[in-house]
C-alpha cells in the first residue's frame, strides 16, 4: 500500500504545472521559435527566386501550412493554408503513420512538399490525397481523391508525371491527361512493390522503394517479400481502445525480408530483374541512377555489414560490375554521398577507409581514385557540387567536432576552404544554380536563425533573424539564462571525451547541488554540441541542478575507431566513460555526490538502466525513457551491426542485456514508454517490469497511451518534462 500512495503522489506531482520564476515548461514547449520547430522544409525553388517552407499557425503550431519567401521583393506570404484545403480530422493509413514516425515528421496539415524540376509546379500530400499547384494559377488541384491511401508521392524527373504507392503497388499518373497507370499488380499481403521495408526505413535511412530514370522512361523498384519475417501480434494501447496489430518485425538473429530489384519500362510494363547474387540474405541500402538512363547503381551490403559493394548495372547488356568493394573487421557505416558528375565519367564517394569519413573522386572507367579531404576529422554530408567552378561544398567537423561548418574543396587541387564563420551549427541548403545557400544556424546561446548567403559565405539577408529582443518569447528569461561550459576528460585508454556542464542557478561554490546526468551513449548520435537544443536541460539548471552530459566512446563524429569500441560490447565502455564523468563531478566541491540522477531516452533509456543496475553506487535515481532491455528484442540491421548474431555471439548479447544486472537495483527508478511503440517494442519494458516485480524491487512507471517511440505531442511532452523534474526533486532534493 505504501508504494501505491507514493505512486499516486508522483502522478499528482507530474500533472501539476510548475510555477517557477525562471524558464517554465509551458514556455519551452509552447514556443516554436525556442525549440527550432517554427520553420521546416526549407527549399530553394529550382530557379532560385524564392524559398519555400512549412510553418505552423501561431494558434496551433502542429498544423502546418506552405509558405514562400520571395527573394527579389523580400516578401513572405502563405501559399496554402492546409485548413482551406482540408477541414476536419486528418485520417491517415497505418503505413503512412509509421512512415512519418520513421521520417521524424510530426504535426498535421502539409508536412512535406516538392518542387518540379523546372520550378513551375508544387506537389504535396494532405489527408491521404494529392494536391498539385502550377505557378501562376490560382489554388491547388486535387490530383487524386480516392478511398485508398497514397504514399511516397513524387514528381517524375521532368515533371510530366507523378508516382505513388497504393495498396502496395506502384502507380504513375500523367499530369496533363490525368491518366493513371498501375505498374505492378502482385502487391498485397506479404508482397510490397516500390516500398521500403521496416529496417530500410528505420535503420538505413532509405524511405522509398522506387527510383525514376532521368529520362522518365523507366522506374527501378524493389519487390519485398515479407513472408520469411516473424509476424508478431502486439497491442497498441490508446486512451479509449486497444488495437491488436500484426507486424512483421525482424528480431535480431531472425529472418529478414527477401528483396528483389527490377526496372520497369513505362511504355510496355516489361520488367528486367537484376541479379543480386546467390546469397539472398543481404541488404539493399541504396539505389541510384547515373546521369545515363541505361545505367543504374545499387549498393549491396552483407548481412553482417562487414562488406559493402557499389555495383553498376547496364540495362543494355543486362550485366553488373562492382565499382567499389569496402570491407571492415567491425562494420561499415552507410552514407548518402554518392554523386555522379555531369561528364558521366566520374563520381564522388565517401569512405571511412582511413579511419575518418572523407570524400574521394572515382573514375567509372579506369577505377582511379583521388582523396579530396583528409585528416583526423569527419565530413558530415555533401551539400552541393558546382562543376563549373570545380567545387564540392560539404559540411564537416574540420575545426572542432562540437560544431558543424560549411566548407568547399577544389576537385583538382583538393584545397579546402572554410565558408561559414559563426561558431555553432550550420545546416545548409543550396540553390540549384549554386549561387547562394540557406543557412539554418544556431549555437548554444543563439536560437535558430535563417539567412541567405552567397556561395562564398557573404551574408545577403535574413529570412528569420529570430533576434532576442523585447518581442522575443525568451527575452523575459535572459537575466536568468545559464551559459554552459565545454571541456574534455580522458577515458581510461586516453581517448578525449567532450562534456558540457551547466552550473545551477544562483550558483554559490560554498553550497552543494544535486546533479542530473543527461545521456544517450549510443552510436550515430552526439549530445555535446555548440548547438541550440534541449531547453529542458537549461530549465533543470535553473531549477537548481548541475546538468552534465558527456559523449562516451561509441558516439558519432569522432572517427570510426572511436565508434568501434561498441563492437560486441554494448553497455560496457559507454558506462565506463559515464562513470569517468561522474568521478570528475565528485572532484567538484559544490557537487552533492550522494544525489546524482541519470536520464536518457531510447539508447539513453537503455544506458540509464545499465547505470542504475551496474553502477548504483554512483547514481541515486534514474529516469529511463523507451529503453531497449534485451537486444534480441530489437531489429536485425541495427543490432547485428554492433552485436553480431545472437547465436554465434550469445555471450555478448547476454552481457549487453539489462536483465543479468536488474536485481542489483539500489536507487529509485522511473521507466516511461509509449504504449504504441513499433520501434522499441513496449515488450522491452513490460518484460523488465515483470522481473523487478518478481524480485519485489520497487520502481515507478509512467506509460503513455497511443504514443510511439518519440512520445510526440505538446501536452505529452509537457507532462513528461514535469514528470522527470518532479521525480528528481522527490529523490535528489
Amino acid at each position: 500500500m505504501q508504494h501505491r500512495y507514493i505512486y499516486l503522489l508522483l502522478i499528482l506531482l507530474a500533472s501539476t504545472v510548475i510555477q517557477a520564476k525562471k524558464l517554465t515548461i509551458d514556455r519551452i514547449y509552447d514556443s516554436p521559435s525556442l525549440s527550432g520547430d517554427s520553420v521546416r522544409g526549407l527549399k530553394f525553388s529550382p530557379d532560385g527566386t524564392r524559398v519555400t517552407f512549412l510553418k505552423g499557425k501561431a494558434s496551433n503550431s502542429g498544423q502546418l501550412d506552405l509558405w514562400e519567401y520571395h527573394i527579389a521583393t523580400g516578401k513572405t506570404q502563405m501559399l496554402f493554408d492546409s485548413e482551406d484545403l482540408h477541414s476536419g480530422e486528418e485520417v491517415l493509413s497505418d503505413e503512412e503513420k509509421a512512415r512519418r514516425e520513421r521520417m521524424r515528421l510530426s504535426g498535421s496539415g502539409i508536412v512535406s512538399y516538392q518542387w518540379s524540376s523546372d520550378g513551375k509546379a508544387l506537389l504535396f500530400p494532405l489527408a491521404g490525397d494529392v494536391y498539385y499547384h502550377r505557378l501562376g494559377e490560382t489554388g491547388a488541384k486535387k490530383l487524386i481523391e480516392t478511398p485508398q491511401f497514397e504514399t511516397d508521392i513524387r514528381f517524375s524527373p521532368k515533371g510530366n508525371h507523378i508516382s505513388f504507392i497504393r495498396e502496395q503497388n506502384l502507380y504513375v499518373m500523367n499530369i496533363a491527361s490525368g491518366k493513371e497507370t498501375q505498374l505492378t499488380r502482385d502487391g498485397g499481403g506479404v508482397i510490397k512493390n516500390g516500398m521500403a521495408e521496416f529496417v530500410a526505413q528505420e535503420e538505413m535511412g532509405r524511405m522509398t522503394g522506387y527510383w525514376w530514370s532521368p529520362d522518365e522512361s523507366k522506374i527501378a523498384f524493389t519487390r519485398v517479400d515479407e513472408s520469411p519475417v516473424e509476424e508478431v501480434t502486439r497491442s497498441e494501447i490508446y486512451a479509449d481502445e486497444i488495437k491488436m496489430i500484426k507486424q512483421r518485425y525482424p528480431f535480431a538473429g531472425k529472418n529478414n525480408v527477401l528483396i528483389a530489384l527490377g526496372v520497369i519500362q513505362l511504355d510496355n510494363k516489361n520488367v528486367s530483374w537484376i541479379d543480386l547474387g546467390k546469397d539472398k540474405d543481404i541488404y539493399l541500402p541504396r539505389v541510384q541512377w547515373t546521369q545515363d538512363s541505361t545505367q543504374l547503381t545499387f549498393q549491396w551490403q552483407s548481412r553482417d555489414q562487414k562488406q559493402l559493394k557499389l555495383n553498376l548495372y547496364d540495362l543494355n547488356s543486362k550485366k553488373s560490375r562492382t565499382l567499389i568493394h569496402e570491407k571492415s573487421n567491425t562494420w561499415i557505416n552507410l552514407h548518402n554521398d554518392l554523386r555522379f558528375l555531369g561528364d558521366g565519367k566520374q563520381f564522388i564517394w565517401a569512405s571511412e577507409k582511413d579511419g575518418y569519413k572523407h570524400l574521394y573522386l572515382h573514375s567509372l572507367a579506369n577505377r582511379s581514385v583521388k582523396q579530396l579531404t583528409r585528416g583526423k576529422w569527419v565530413v558530415d554530408d555533401v551539400v552541393n557540387i558546382d562543376e563549373d567552378k570545380g567545387l564540392i561544398y560539404f559540411t564537416g567537423r574540420k575545426d572542432t567536432p562540437l560544431e558543424k561548418h560549411l566548407y568547399s574543396v577544389n576537385l583538382k587541387s583538393a584545397v579546402i576552404k572554410k565558408i561559414s564563420q559563426r561558431s555553432g551549427f550550420h545546416f545548409i541548403n543550396f540553390a540549384g544554380d549554386s549561387s547562394r545557400y540557406i543557412d539554418n544556424f544556431s549555437s548554444v546561446d543563439t536560437p535558430p536563425q535563417i539567412s541567405i548567403h552567397q556561395a562564398d559565405g557573404k551574408h545577403e539577408f535574413w529570412m528569420s533573424e529570430n533576434k532576442i529582443d523585447k518581442s522575443h518569447p525568451l527575452n523575459d528569461y535572459m537575466s536568468d539564462w545559464i551559459q554552459p561550459s565545454f571541456a574534455t576528460l580522458k577515458a581510461n585508454d586516453g581517448s578525449l571525451l567532450y562534456y558540457r556542464l551547466y552550473k545551477p542557478a544562483d550558483f554559490d561554490a560554498s553550497k552543494k547541488y544535486p546533479v542530473m546526468v543527461y545521456l544517450y551513449g549510443g552510436p550515430h548520435a552526439q549530445r555535446v554540441t555548440n548547438m541550440w537544443g534541449n531547453l529542458f536541460l537549461q530549465y533543470m539548471a535553473q531549477q537548481g541542478y548541475v546538468v552534465f552530459t558527456i559523449d562516451n566512446r561509441g558516439s558519432n563524429y569522432r572517427g570510426k575507431k572511436f565508434e568501434d569500441h561498441l563492437y560486441r560490447a554494448m553497455g560496457g565502455v559507454e558506462l565506463e566513460d559515464q562513470i569517468t564523468g561522474v568521478k570528475y563531478l565528485h572532484s567538484l566541491s559544490w557537487v552533492d555526490k550522494d544525489n546524482i540522477g541519470v536520464h536518457g531516452h531510447s539508447y539513453g533509456g537503455y544506458m540509464t538502466l545499465m547505470a542504475m543496475f551496474k553502477a548504483g553506487d554512483y547514481f541515486k535515481a534514474g529516469v529511463s525513457g523507451a529503453p531497449v532491455t534485451d537486444w534480441t528484442l530489437y531489429d536485425t540491421h541495427y543490432t547485428e551491426r554492433y552485436m553480431g548474431h545472437p547465436v554465434k555471439d550469445k555471450q555478448a548479447y547476454n552481457d549487453s542485456s539489462v536483465f543479468p544486472y536488474a536485481t542489483d537495483l539500489k536507487g529509485n527508478l522511473l521507466i516511461y514508454h509509449g504504449m504504441a511503440d513499433d520501434n522499441v517494442l513496449f515488450k522491452n519494458s513490460t518484460k523488465l517490469y515483470k522481473l523487478l516485480q518478481d524480485n519485489n524491487l520497487p520502481f515507478y512507471v509512467m506509460d503513455y497511451p497511443g504514443k510511439k517511440h518519440g512520445i510526440r505531442g505538446t501536452q505529452t511532452q509537457k507532462h513528461r518534462a514535469n514528470l522527470i523534474k518532479n521525480f528528481f526533486d522527490l529523490h535528489l532534493k
